[in-house]
């Protein structure tokens, strides 16, 4: 846990780019498929060619549009495209389509869970733009080269207010945030692509000062677990310069993990450095309550919503609840496997959370792409329910669906992993393993209940495995009292 002198407050926004699932760029009908040669998704209209003209795709609106309503936020009916100027090699028309004073989404809100219980954050806007290319410098021994595929990507830059107090709610409202698109599918998240990335502003003020101190930004954070330690640097640098009786910097620095600090990049600009202005280019962009109502009605259950029902409803507790929602796909195979099996709820949360996401991370896998369906995994559950696998038993035919060597129940039986339920058969083992552990026996008559587990055990290592425990358990039990 990362602490800091607590005559110190921390305080930190994040300006987080998610890349929308449209099927071309923002401005152009080029495409924006990830991994394409450098500058062959690239139009006249994307590199500034004189005499174009950008056309603004609907389908980026509309998904800014889901955002903000499942945020909870004003939907700005009119808004306006402006131009912020600046000069980067990457940047062909020397500034970059923005939004600024009429963004398409106002205020909402993100509750995340803190250790001090449910906060809520404040999104001050979320505005849509089109990014940049790329400059390549590996490559090219003494010079840089562009790639322009990426320029006129649709972005929305989603700008929390500056209520963050520690490293970990600045995580937690990213993952938070991350899941989120994800759910309502504007975007696919994917952090190494660079379609979802962070900016963090951090500063810090004495503790129970009002104003806010100078703010650094640590720009294009591509992961959770890099967000977290900047931040962590950046307190302590800070917290290190106004000890010393310095003053902080206004600036942009970029996190450097493999030497775990940060490093000027340039001074931070403010918003009239910039010189924003309207673009004349592009018209206001006016939504039809008729289109917001009809993108209202696309939305899918929220995982606030689907948390709270799967307590409620499906009796989970709020930890199994918070895993098992915090990806669509993961909570719609939950539901799945809940329909379709006889098991209670309890098991099927248990063997997700445990025996199938232990697969899937050890297997790098999404559960999408899952070897086992959820109607092969319902079935194995029943065999569970039913008593003719055992929780050990069933581990191996789990491990036999993973590597698709058949069904469940033609694994069990080319494998005789078969339970044994007969209650004759269990009390001939049963009587075997008291007659062959007469100390541990009279441990158990003594008051030494623990024991218990130890005979069970002889039980099932005499049967192979194969004999039902709770059955075992009971008529060992039932013998020795």
């Amino acid at each position: 846990m990362f602490t800091w002198d607590q005559r110190w407050e921390v305080v930190i926004g994040l300006e987080v780019h998610s890349q929308l699932q449209t099927q071309s760029k923002i401005f152009s009908g080029s495409s924006i498929a990830y991994g394409a040669e450098p500058n062959t998704q690239a139009s006249a209209v994307d590199i500034a060619l004189p005499g174009v003209l950008p056309v603004m795709n609907q389908e980026a609106a509309r998904l800014a549009v889901k955002f903000g309503l499942a945020i909870g936020a004003h939907i700005n009916q009119r808004n306006v495209f402006a131009r912020k100027n600046y000069f980067y090699p990457d940047l062909p028309k020397g500034y970059q389509i923005s939004q600024m004073e009429l963004p398409i989404v106002g205020l909402g809100e993100l509750e995340i869970d803190t250790e001090d219980g449910a906060k809520k954050i404040g999104i001050t806007r979320a505005h849509l733009e089109e990014d940049a290319g790329k400059s390549l410098h590996e490559d090219f021994q003494g010079q840089t080269g562009i790639d322009l595929n990426r320029a006129g990507t649709p972005l929305l830059e989603i700008v929390s207010e500056p209520d963050m107090r520690s490293p970990s709610e600045a995580v937690a409202y990213l993952r938070k945030l991350h899941s989120l698109v994800r759910y309502i599918e504007i975007c696919d998240g994917n952090m190494q692509e660079g379609s979802f990335r962070c900016d963090a502003n951090v500063s810090v003020r004495p503790r129970g000062q009002e104003e806010l101190g100078t703010r650094t930004e640590l720009k294009n954070i591509n992961s959770f677990r890099f967000v977290e330690r900047a931040i962590e640097f950046e307190i302590e640098r800070q917290i290190d310069i106004l000890e010393d009786g310095g003053k902080v910097v206004q600036e942009t620095r970029l996190y450097d993990p493999d030497k775990h600090e940060t490093r000027s990049m340039r001074s931070k600009e403010d918003a009239h450095d910039y010189r924003y202005f309207p673009d004349p280019d592009l018209p206001p962009m006016v939504l039809e309550d008729s289109f917001i109502e009809e993108i209202r009605a696309t939305l899918p259950e929220l995982p606030g919503a689907k948390k709270a029902r799967f307590e409620s409803e499906l009796g989970l507790s709020t930890a199994d609840a918070d895993v098992l929602t915090a990806d669509r796909d993961v909570a719609e195979f939950f539901e799945s496997t809940v329909n379709a099996t006889k098991a209670e709820t309890k098991i099927v949360a248990n063997w997700m959370v445990g025996e199938l996401f232990a697969n899937l991370n050890k297997s790098d896998l999404e559960i999408a792409a899952s070897p086992i369906s959820t109607a092969q995994f319902a079935l194995l559950l029943d065999r569970i329910a039913d008593n003719t696998l055992s929780g050990k038993t069933a581990k191996q035919v789990f491990a036999a669906l993973w590597e698709k060597e058949g069904e469940v129940d033609a694994i069990i039986e080319a494998k005789g992993l078969k339970q044994i339920t007969d209650t004759g058969a269990i009390e001939t083992i049963v009587d075997e393993v008291i007659a062959a552990c007469p100390e541990q026996v009279q441990q158990f008559k003594d008051g030494n209940d623990k024991v218990i587990g130890f005979l069970v055990g002889q039980v099932m290592q005499k049967s192979r495995g194969k004999a039902n425990p709770q059955m075992a358990n009971q008529m060992l039990k039932d013998k020795m009292s």
